[in-house]
């Protein structure tokens, strides 16, 4: 499946390269000027990853972030946070708000796909896009003795190890990540 990219940036040079690099290599990619237009494009382009400019109009980067990652049909979606070289970026407001990366400008375009791709393959794992492409067929288990005469669905322990592999192999920078940031947090770093 085609990942699918949001980038919101106001300056026309950045959508113009950032459109660009990703397009390039094969991204479905949107683009919108103004941080207000960003909440409507989620519903109507279903972005995989969001990058978004930290100093967008009306509304920033740092809050399209965070509710992004706090409203539940979209908490799939990933999101990077951008600002220029010498722009006042704020790391820590960047973490708060649950940013999956920063990428500085102006685009290299090594570095976005180098972020962007892992990010994509990951939102796409966590919707379950996947399971489509590996044509899984889960039965819900029974906790009855099935009679006799029914037919029961035969299991390919193979094809759910692969299943599983998969969402792990997706899941588990993600979970590194969440577990490093708690332990950092236990430990008072």
């Amino acid at each position: 499946m085609i990942a699918r990219v949001l980038l919101a940036d106001d300056s026309p040079h950045a959508q113009r390269i950032g459109a660009r690099i990703l397009a390039g290599e094969g991204f479905d990619v949107e683009q919108v000027s103004d941080g207000s237009d960003v909440y409507p494009a989620l519903d109507r382009f279903s972005p995989d990853v969001v990058i978004a400019d930290v100093f967008l109009p009306n509304r920033s980067g740092y809050e399209i972030c965070h509710w992004i990652k706090t409203h539940p049909r979209h908490q799939a979606i990933r999101v990077v946070l951008t600002a220029g070289l010498l722009e006042p970026f704020s790391e820590s407001q960047a973490k708060a708000a649950g940013c999956d990366a920063i990428i500085k400008k102006p685009f290299e375009a090594s570095e976005v796909l180098h972020t962007i791709r892992p990010l994509a393959e990951a939102a796409q794992y966590s919707r379950g896009l996947f399971a489509a492409e590996l044509d899984l067929q889960v039965t819900p288990v029974t906790r009855f003795a099935p009679s006799a005469n029914v037919a029961q669905p035969e299991v390919d322990p193979e094809r759910i190890r692969a299943a599983v592999t998969l969402a792990l192999e997706a899941s588990m920078p993600t979970i590194i990540k969440e577990v490093t940031e708690r332990v950092l947090i236990a430990l008072g770093h």
